[in-house]
């Protein structure tokens, strides 16, 4: 257990951290992707984007945002873009052979095809009752899909859950927090941003600023003062800038 002062001053800490993230992000030009995220939401959630969404997800697990960003136009042509996961399934050899000539692993394109039988079976209006009825472990019941990959999609589709990537773990262990969840859901209580959108910002950041960490700990006096860049931005903040688990 904190102290009230050490929540106190953990909760300014986080808040002042995401703040000049979210600055950074923006500045280097992915206020779409803030936008793009804010603006998920499962109550227009359509066929077409669910399984962009899953594939996109599926095709990440163990690989960068750059591996996938590449060749994801490929698949998207070789899934009909998206288009039905009807005309999909009943496509599925040819969607699948051309899929591999794009991205090689058969694993992650059966996984996709997967689910694009089970809504395709099942409708997308029932899928979405399920969706909706059982949040992540109905995600998880498709190959892919675990406990952070599962999170991951569901915040992609406007789920209000943050993905418990190695990046946002490093980034709780240095504010002070256990999990991800706990730093998400204090900061967007904080700052009123969602939960998901407070997830991106992070995220991006991290991977705009791979030296976080030490700049973290090396601080500048008045870290809200200035619009950061990723070779510049550093923090200053108080008992937690000293943990020993920011360090590489």
């Amino acid at each position: 257990m904190i102290s009230q002062n050490e929540q106190t001053a953990r909760s300014r800490d986080a808040a002042v951290f995401y703040l000049a993230a979210k600055s950074n992000v923006i500045a280097n030009g992915f206020a779409a992707e803030i936008d793009w995220q804010e603006g998920a939401s499962l109550d227009g959630l359509s066929e077409p984007v669910f399984l962009r969404e899953a594939a996109w997800v599926i095709l990440s697990s163990g690989l960068s945002e750059q591996v996938v960003r590449k060749c994801f136009p490929g698949i998207s042509t070789a899934f009909n873009a998206w288009s039905s996961a009807e005309g999909i399934w009943r496509h599925r050899r040819r969607c699948r052979a051309h899929a591999l000539t794009v991205f090689s692993s058969e694993r992650k394109i059966d996984a996709i095809l997967a689910i694009c039988g089970f809504v395709a079976r099942y409708g997308f209006e029932r899928f979405r009752v399920l969706l909706v009825d059982d949040g992540l472990a109905f995600l998880m019941r498709f190959k892919f899909l675990g406990p952070a990959t599962g999170r991951h999609l569901a915040k992609n589709i406007g789920f209000a859950l943050a993905k418990p990537d190695r990046h946002l773990k490093r980034i709780a262990g240095m504010l002070g927090y256990v999990n991800v969840s706990d730093l998400c859901a204090e900061i967007a209580t904080l700052v009123g941003d969602s939960i998901p959108v407070v997830d991106v910002v992070l995220w991006r950041y991290a991977t705009l600023n791979r030296s976080y960490a030490t700049q973290f700990k090396m601080g500048l006096e008045h870290p809200t003062s200035m619009v950061p860049t990723p070779s510049d931005t550093t923090f200053s903040f108080g008992k937690f800038a000293s943990r020993d688990d920011c360090s590489d």
